[in-house]
């Protein structure tokens, strides 16, 4: 069974690195930057298999939704 990450700052630098490690070992991945446009080659590279969320880590309100899984239902994973 594959294991669920967050990971911040998946856009560039090591949080891009660690996000691809992390998906082409089978995991899948909440991605979340600033700017989640930055994520589409995440997205279409790997479209089951991550979640892309807008972050800003110093808005307390984004921190929480992102922590919690709070995507769009169509979008939501089932954990078991």
């Amino acid at each position: 069974m594959s294991k669920v990450w967050l990971i911040t700052g998946a856009s560039r630098g090591l949080g891009r690195a660690f996000t691809q490690a992390v998906l082409d070992a089978g995991d899948r991945v909440i991605a979340t930057a600033r700017k989640p446009e930055q994520l589409v080659g995440l997205k279409g590279r790997y479209s089951e298999r991550v979640r892309t969320v807008a972050l800003d880590v110093t808005n307390e309100a984004q921190a929480k939704a992102a922590f919690e899984g709070r995507l769009h239902p169509s979008e939501a994973w089932t954990c078991s």
